[in-house]
């Protein structure tokens, strides 16, 4: 039953052609012959004009089919109608439903009997959990599914053995009841039992997303799960901050442990998106409980690198090594990131060598400048002496044979 949702998902507003045109027909069916009747009576037609907006109104509520998105993907068609004043389930509310899963072909794929799920949590498959508000509980409707809000381009395999259920870009048809609804408040949370079991349900959930690289999806349903392994973001000496629950040491202990385990997990699904700080809160969590936790510091080590500090992830993955001397992945880790320092190390030299030749190349240029004008001035001095001893002669010629 587990079902990938569409990134790439996207709500439209809907318009109901049908019903615009049987409203524009039935006021165009009005013969002229019988205007002065009707504005005679301008009371009654008021009145038949309300009524028939009224039951336009319940023809809409009660349509057998709808196109939801209005593009043929997603198409609702009632198979048996919900009980007058039935309730809608709004997001966030715990329903029951059944619900079958079939190829076009008519192959069975999934089969679930009053399964539990909260809407909007991804637990269904994307377009099941995109029809469920719109359904009155006691409804019957048959759902078709494209492919976008199916399993998408992945489709979906079993682990063990490996088998494909659905093929990649396959469209789907459920069958879906909608059994109950229930709006869940602080007294259906207080047990130990229901925390874990929805922690727990919503941290697997996030798990299979994460396999199919549905990464926010899956940091989504690890923050969900969160929500139900208590409030404390991994601080032990912290109250425990949900009123009048009243846990056993051990239960308390089995809370935090699945909660450490879910940080972990979100934060190599933060790393997968570049969400280093987010990333660093989350395995902060744990090393505040757990300092010496081989996967925290490692996915700290990592966060670093995403960050560029190449020589403090090194340290961290040292410290993993220490801890997990057999691990082949640290330690391939840590070769990377020492052939990253050293040429890190390089490009760092060359990059100051760069800009030291540089200044000394500026620098020689300033001098160059700087002496020009004394060359200049020299040149200008002995052209000045050569035109005035010229000058001069010139004058003792002329005054020569003034006299002689």
């Amino acid at each position: 039953m587990d079902i990938e949702k569409s990134s790439s998902s996207s709500f439209e507003d809907l318009t109901n052609a049908d019903d615009t045109n049987d409203i524009r027909s039935t006021h165009s069916n009005v013969d002229e012959s019988e205007t002065s009747e009707a504005e005679s009576a301008p009371m009654q037609s008021s009145s038949n004009s309300e009524v028939n907006t009224k039951q336009q109104d319940e023809d809409m509520d009660d349509e057998i089919e709808c196109d939801i998105l209005g593009n043929k993907q997603l198409i609702k068609r009632i198979i048996k109608k919900a009980p007058a004043n039935a309730k809608r389930p709004n997001r966030g509310d715990l329903v029951t439903i059944t619900y079958t899963g079939k190829l076009e072909d008519g192959t069975v794929v999934e089969k679930e009997e009053r399964f539990q799920c909260h809407v909007g949590d991804f637990e269904v498959v994307q377009g099941l959990d995109m029809v469920l508000p719109m359904m009155h509980v006691g409804e019957v409707a048959q759902v078709s599914i494209d492919q976008r809000f199916g399993y998408g381009t992945i489709g979906l395999k079993t682990e063990n053995p490996p088998e494909t259920v659905i093929p990649p870009n396959t469209n789907l048809i459920y069958e879906l009841e909608l059994v109950d609804v229930k709006f869940e408040d602080f007294v259906d949370l207080k047990s130990f039992d229901v925390l874990r079991k929805y922690g727990a349900r919503k941290k697997e959930r996030a798990n299979f997303f994460y396999k199919r690289v549905e990464y926010n999806n899956a940091i989504h349903l690890y923050r969900r799960a969160l929500d139900y392994l208590d409030n404390r973001d991994g601080d032990p000496d912290a109250e425990f901050g949900k009123e009048d629950l009243e846990l056993s040491n051990s239960d308390l202990q089995s809370l935090l442990e699945d909660r450490l385990i879910v940080y972990n997990n979100l934060a190599m699904a933060q790393i997968k998106v570049g969400a280093y700080d987010a990333a660093l809160q989350s395995v902060e969590h744990v090393l505040r409980c757990q300092p010496n936790n081989p996967k925290a510091l490692y996915r700290k080590g990592r966060v670093l690198e995403g960050k560029n500090d190449t020589q403090g992830a090194i340290k961290l993955l040292q410290k993993v090594a220490t801890l997990e001397p057999d691990n082949k992945s640290v330690q391939s880790d840590l070769a990377r990131l020492f052939i990253k320092a050293r040429r890190d190390e390089h490009n760092e030299k060359e990059m100051y060598q760069k800009m030291l030749g540089q200044a000394k190349k500026m620098e020689q240029k300033t001098n160059v400048r700087q002496k020009t004008p004394l060359v200049d001035n020299s040149k200008l001095k002995l052209i000045g002496f050569l035109m005035g001893t010229i000058l001069i002669g010139v004058a003792g010629v002329a005054i020569y044979r003034y006299k002689y």
